[in-house]
């Protein structure tokens, strides 16, 4: 069975990502350059990018979603630790009697 990350392992490697960007990029029917499309505030953007800066943009994309991954993995790890820590505490038991409702 694997072992679980430590959250400051996650965070460290999270640290460690240095390029990131959004989105897909797709190849145009030219081939000359690549289509780059995001979301930005509600709207789909497109920036075309020229071949020779492709391999750059997929690293970043690349970054980005190793980026997505890594949080979803931290959160995963907190939660876990949190609830460890909760069920390793006895449960205090109320003695205060409610009052009836009528």
């Amino acid at each position: 069975m694997k072992a679980k990350p430590e959250p400051e392992t996650i965070l460290k490697q999270i640290a460690g990502i240095q390029e990131m960007e959004r989105g897909k990029l797709c190849r145009m029917r030219t081939g000359t350059h690549y289509n780059h499309q995001t979301w930005e505030k509600g709207r789909n953007v497109v920036r075309y990018v020229p071949r020779e800066r492709v391999a750059i943009l997929q690293k970043a994309i690349a970054g980005y979603s190793q980026y997505i991954t890594l949080t979803k993995a931290y959160a995963d790890a907190v939660i876990r630790k949190t609830r460890l820590s909760q069920t390793s505490k006895p449960a205090t038991l109320s003695t205060q009697k409610h009052p009836k409702s009528k």
